[in-house]
């Protein structure tokens, strides 16, 4: 396998539960973080998130790429209004993002953070 290149395929995640640092503000979310590719520094890594319903506090100091492949949820940024997203949408976070991350119905999706 080159070191340029890693197929996701190739990859075999260690399921993480509940490794989120986001503090929980409502409900009873419980997560499962299947990572499947980590950088050599540690700055960059990629995976599947699983989470049931609830709500998170987040702040985001890094950046993240979302693609949703099951669920609805709510991302509010302080000061902004509420973003709707579901299954099939695909979208941004930039670094400095704080607010509330709501899930309506469990969520599985992929990201990226960088």
């Amino acid at each position: 396998m080159s070191d340029f290149i890693t197929v996701m395929r190739e990859t075999c995640p260690t399921p993480v539960v509940n490794a989120t640092k986001w503090t929980r503000i409502g409900g009873d979310p419980h997560t499962v973080n299947l990572n499947a590719y980590l950088s050599a520094d540690g700055s960059k890594i990629m995976g599947t998130w699983i989470c049931t319903p609830g709500k998170f506090e987040v702040n985001y100091d890094k950046w993240e790429f979302c693609h949703f492949l099951e669920g609805y949820c709510i991302i509010t940024p302080e000061g902004e209004e509420p973003k709707h997203l579901k299954a099939g949408d695909v979208f941004v976070i930039e670094p400095g993002m704080k607010g509330t991350w709501e899930v309506v119905e469990t969520v599985r999706k992929y990201f990226v953070f960088a």
